[in-house]
Formats: structure tokens, C-alpha cells, sequence
């Protein structure tokens, strides 16, 4: 069971600029960071996957924030890379411009992980304050501590 959201998240995989600003393009940009994982068994299979849950249903969360995942045996653990799009994506299946995109591939056998994974990230990007910090990170590795510092602060929330 993952701990953190922080814990899957690695530099190399996270994307500030994405340049498309069509959403099957930019999905890809992002999914691409995963090709070469060594958690993804198939990652064409893995990214056809994902397109075709995309097309069953919006992934848009509101809040110019989009979470396209895959539930597949492509993956033996849970993957996530991140995105970054300043001037937003066009998600027209939600008539949304998307700036944050988490691209997230889950094992089939492991429901429970996928969904404590996105209920960990509505939880974080619910606060405007870490939205803005996610937008404002200058670098992979300040994502990630902006992630950090997040979980922290909701973590000692909980505990008060």
C-alpha cells in the first residue's frame, strides 16, 4: 500500500512545459515519461489503454486539473507522471483548458491502491494554495517538494 503520493512522484517523470495544447497530443507528451519504467511491462499497450479510457469518459477533475489513468495488466505497480501546460490543454470531451495532468497507470489486481491514489490527489489539488504551488514550481524537484510540503500540511491537519 502507498504511503504518500509523494512517493511515486520522480523528477524525471514529471513535465513543466508540456507544448501541445491538443489533449490527445499532450496526454501523450506526458505518458511518454513512463516509456522505459520499469513498473510498465507494455507501454504501448499501457498508453492504448489509457486513450480508450479517455474516450469512455471526461478525466477532468475541475479546476483546470485532468487525472487520464489506466487500470491494465500493462503495469506490475502503480505509475504516475506528472504534466504542466502554462498556456493549458483543451480537453473538448469536458470543455475544459487543462493545466495539470497526472497520467497514472494502476495494476488491474489493485483497486484499492488506484483509488486511494486519486482520493490522496483530490484531496491535495482541492486547496488553491497547492494548486498554486504546483503551477509556481520551477523545477521537477520543486514539484515534488510542493507535493511534500502539501501531504504535511493535510497530514498535520488531520492530526489536529
Amino acid at each position: 500500500m502507498i504511503g504518500r503520493l509523494s512517493q511515486l512522484l520522480d523528477p524525471s517523470r514529471i513535465m513543466l512545459s508540456i507544448q501541445s495544447t491538443r489533449r490527445t497530443v499532450a496526454i501523450n507528451e506526458v505518458a511518454r515519461l513512463l516509456d522505459g519504467h520499469p513498473n510498465v511491462t507494455n507501454f504501448q499497450g499501457f498508453y492504448n489503454e489509457l486513450l480508450a479510457r479517455e474516450r469512455l469518459d471526461t478525466t477532468c477533475l475541475g479546476n483546470a486539473i485532468a487525472i487520464p489513468h489506466a487500470r491494465t495488466e500493462h503495469v506490475q505497480k502503480i505509475v504516475l507522471a506528472v504534466g504542466r501546460s502554462a498556456q493549458g490543454v483543451m480537453f473538448e470531451n469536458c470543455n475544459q483548458i487543462v493545466k495539470l495532468m497526472f497520467v497514472l497507470g494502476t495494476p488491474k489486481t489493485n483497486p484499492g491502491t488506484y483509488l486511494a491514489i486519486v482520493s490522496a490527489l483530490c484531496r491535495l489539488l482541492k486547496e488553491p494554495a497547492n494548486r498554486e504551488a504546483f503551477m509556481a514550481a520551477p523545477t521537477p524537484e520543486a514539484f515534488v517538494q510542493a507535493v511534500v510540503a502539501a501531504e504535511e500540511k493535510l497530514l498535520g491537519a488531520v492530526a489536529h
